[in-house]
């Protein structure tokens, strides 16, 4: 089974990104790794970078929840409006450091959530996510 190598991270904190992006290159040195700050850009990339006839990359998503300007549910009412083949490549992991029941359960009813994941990321969480990237989306 390939692993998926291409992470985008959405979060506002940038210490967060940085544990994110080291945790990542532990497990694979080759991994794509986009780090956004601001959510809007983040969504712009996956918008303009997916819907590019030429790139069929998967990628994996981990999105914060609250973020000024645009918090993670903002962020995925937004991605229900992407083209189909865009959804269909971009795995989301909710990776928040909220532990609110209300989130979880929030979460878990997004089609388009895969699990929600408490901070920090680690490596046995990479290796779990990425070895589940052929899991059939939610319905």
């Amino acid at each position: 089974m390939s692993i998926l190598t291409r992470f985008i991270i959405v979060d506002d904190d940038e210490f967060n990104n940085k544990i994110c992006t080291v945790t990542i290159e532990k497990m694979d040195k080759k991994a794509d790794i986009k780090t956004f700050l601001d959510p809007l850009e983040g969504f712009v990339h996956i918008a303009t970078e997916y819907s590019k006839p030429e790139n069929n990359a998967t990628a994996i998503l981990f999105l914060d929840i609250n973020m000024p300007g645009m918090n993670g549910w903002e962020f995925l009412e937004r991605f229900d409006g992407l083209d189909e083949s865009i959804k269909n490549r971009i795995k989301i992991y909710i990776l928040s450091s909220s532990v609110d029941k209300r989130d979880m359960e929030k979460a878990r009813k997004n089609k388009y959530v895969q699990h929600y994941l408490v901070k920090p990321l680690t490596g046995e969480t990479i290796r779990l996510v990425t070895h589940s990237q052929n899991r059939t989306p939610k319905k």
